[in-house]
């Protein structure tokens, strides 16, 4: 390790969670590196989901529940009064993603192409602390739910466990969630009171013409040309139909026609893939109906047609403004109100927490800070030579715990 957690974060000790879960930092660090080195994909988890129903069982908590959105567990615990009737969630996503990891530590990736490449193996470890703390103490006056999501990277396991009866099996009026971001000091926690994160759709564009000889164009309707035409113009879409106010992204990110082996062939027909982000409904209607207009009326313009495909996969990630002041509240009590970002920035990308905030009051702390990692150098999520910071496990174990706390707090 770079630093200890002491000198990271040393202001902490004196706050009872972490100064409990720091005394467990050696056995969740050791049970972080299992999970990285025996990454899976999303409804693959069967290693994970073991190890962390083993880990749950030998906390002591109240039910474990697996098999949820297909590998998805559930853990209860209730507090030592329930005279509130209150209970909370508090998720944290199990999956890795299709990489190849570049590090050499001795915890490294043990399975060749998959890797956690974004931190999942320490959100789920430090919801493990959690449940460690949580057991032993008690003190809270209502029942705490731990979701131990499934297939987060694009595979939308929170709507699955949603579809498989989560929320009315364990009815929650309130859930949470975080997510490490290495570019912030350890020690620092980010959030806002509305959007979070984008909504992320799915484009595809198909061209259809008429092939020929390269030498002969004139005999032919290029959809290699239209696919041309359709990447300037679309990208007037967000520049003049969108208002300046609000926010969208469209990017064509890959191109497919013809054969590159055939210098002179004219292909029938062209293939166009992108991505979509926006944070209002409305404006992600304006941008699927433009889409639709645009691409015919210019495919159209040269003989062609142009038929536009698109799926809306995850909605925008938005906190509820009450929760997110909570949660930010709980944060400061932690690493001080000087080490809370309340009005950060939303991002562009995505995440299916987004299902469960749309049926759910709650809020999703985007940025746990790690500072540098292990790997290689101090690189961002999604890198080959990313690793999460054991440095950061008890903050976040802390800052799980202490939402429950003080969500359901014991009275006199």
């Amino acid at each position: 390790m770079t630093h200890s957690s002491n000198d990271v974060l040393p202001k902490l000790s004196l706050q009872r969670p972490f100064a409990r879960l720091a005394a467990l930092h050696p056995e969740l660090t050791a049970f972080r590196r299992d999970l990285h080195a025996h990454p899976e994909l999303g409804f693959e988890e069967h290693y994970t989901a073991e190890r962390v129903t083993q880990a749950l069982r030998l906390c002591g908590v109240d039910e474990i529940h697996t098999g949820i959105g297909k590998t998805g567990v559930v853990a209860v615990i209730y507090g030592s009064r329930q005279s509130s009737g209150k209970m909370i969630g508090l998720r944290a996503d199990m999956d890795a993603l299709p990489m190849q990891e570049h590090n050499h530590f001795a915890w490294k990736s043990a399975s060749p192409g998959l890797m956690h490449g974004c931190g999942h193996d320490g959100h789920t470890t430090m919801l493990v602390g959690a449940a460690r703390y949580l057991t032993e103490t008690r003190a809270f006056d209502g029942t705490a739910v731990l979701i131990f999501q499934p297939g987060e990277e694009g595979y939308a396991g929170a709507q699955a466990m949603i579809d498989d009866g989560l929320f009315e099996r364990f009815p929650v009026q309130s859930v949470y969630a975080m997510h490490n971001w290495p570019a912030l000091p350890a020690g620092t926690i980010g959030l806002n009171s509305g959007p979070m994160m984008a909504a992320a759709d799915r484009i595809s564009i198909d061209i259809t013409g008429q092939g020929g000889h390269g030498a002969h164009p004139y005999q032919t309707i290029d959809p290699v040309l239209v696919a041309g035409h359709l990447i300037t113009a679309i990208q007037s879409i967000v520049s003049r139909n969108v208002k300046p106010v609000d926010s969208a992204v469209i990017s064509l990110c890959a191109m497919q026609a013809g054969d590159l082996h055939a210098m002179s062939v004219i292909a029938d027909s062209a293939k166009l893939v992108g991505t979509v982000r926006s944070f209002k409904p409305e404006v992600q209607a304006l941008v699927e109906r433009r889409l639709n207009e645009l691409c015919g009326a210019v495919a159209q313009g040269f003989g062609a047609t142009a038929q536009v495909s698109y799926q809306r996969l995850y909605p925008a990630t938005i906190n509820t403004a009450a929760q997110a002041r909570f949660a930010g509240d709980v944060a400061a009590s932690l690493v001080g109100e000087a080490h809370v970002v309340r009005d950060l920035e939303p991002s562009m990308g995505a995440e299916d927490f987004s299902f469960m905030l749309r049926v759910k009051p709650g809020a999703y702390l985007l940025r746990l800070g790690q500072g540098m990692t292990h790997g290689e150098s101090g690189c961002h999520l999604h890198n080959p030579g990313y690793d999460f910071n054991d440095d950061v496990l008890p903050l976040g174990a802390a800052l799980h715990a202490s939402l429950i706390e003080q969500g359901m707090p014991l009275l006199p």
